[in-house]
């Protein structure tokens, strides 16, 4: 898992994320230890795909990646927005005017997203998940960061200049995803432990715990 928050945080920050958490508790009821691998997230997702029997997240589920993962259970929808320093572009069609350069989380649904959006490749700009978009905004180094909402709003105190939210432009959900060659006990016994957390409420309560302000 990346360093995301409030998605997932990878040093204890009185838990380890909105989705974090999920996944950790999940795995412990299914009756398994876990053990957090932080690698970079494209690197990461590879692995995992070719691996055997390894889990990831927060990971969307995409037309792209659809083949490459077993999905063991969805945790949350991510929904998508444009954040910038100026008035909200209302649409795809007016970024894509508006917008010269985009910044993106390398190896997130984000760059899938925009490039089936016709965004070229000029636009969109690639950072490693731990930089900083807001502060690339504030220099002048991109017009826009495209992300998931709540990782938006969790930059947003943090900024110098009150950031502006564009409306909702995408939604996917997030999973627990696993290798494509993963264990059919290991599934069950996941997918499982997921749902039964999700009909206690439980979900629910952890992904509030994190859920930013708007």
């Amino acid at each position: 898992m990346p360093d995301a928050p409030p998605l997932t945080f990878v040093s204890f920050k009185g838990g380890y994320g909105m989705v974090g958490d999920v996944a950790l508790a999940a795995i412990a009821r299914a009756g398994y230890l876990s053990h957090i691998h932080v690698t970079p997230w494209l690197r990461a997702q590879q692995r995992v795909s070719s691996g055997h029997n390894q889990l990831i997240i927060p990971l969307s589920r995409t037309p792209e990646r659809e083949a490459l993962y077993t999905w063991i259970a969805p945790i949350a929808p991510l929904e998508r927005a444009f954040f910038s320093l100026d008035t909200p572009v209302a649409d795809f069609a007016e970024a894509r005017q508006r917008y010269q350069r985009i910044a993106v989380g390398r190896g997130t649904a984000q760059m899938e997203i925009l490039k089936s959006q016709g965004f070229n490749d000029k636009q969109i700009v690639s950072l490693k998940l731990g930089d900083n978009p807001a502060r690339m905004l504030e220099l002048g180094r991109v017009d826009a960061w495209f992300t998931g909402v709540p990782e938006g709003l969790y930059q947003w105190p943090q900024s110098d200049n009150s950031l502006q939210m564009s409306p909702i432009m995408d939604s996917t959900d997030m999973y627990l995803a696993c290798s494509k060659y993963c264990d059919a006990e290991l599934q069950e016994n996941l997918r499982s432990a997921v749902e039964a957390l999700r009909a206690e409420g439980t979900i629910q309560r952890m992904l509030e715990t994190y859920q930013p302000e708007r």
